[in-house]
């Protein structure tokens, strides 16, 4: 149920970071937050811990 969380919330981000909501707002940050909260999630469902 994460995966699918995480995924969608991501998505959310991209689409907000092209449209340069992000940028006029000064939170460029959530884009690698995004990255980093993606990337612990596949890590973790490859080792099959969630």
């Amino acid at each position: 149920m994460i995966f699918y969380i995480v995924y969608t919330l991501a998505i959310v981000i991209l689409i907000l970071h092209f449209t340069g909501f992000l940028a006029r707002r000064n939170m460029e940050w959530a884009v690698m937050a995004a990255a980093i909260a993606l990337l612990t999630v596949n890590i973790l469902d490859y080792l099959k811990i969630i």
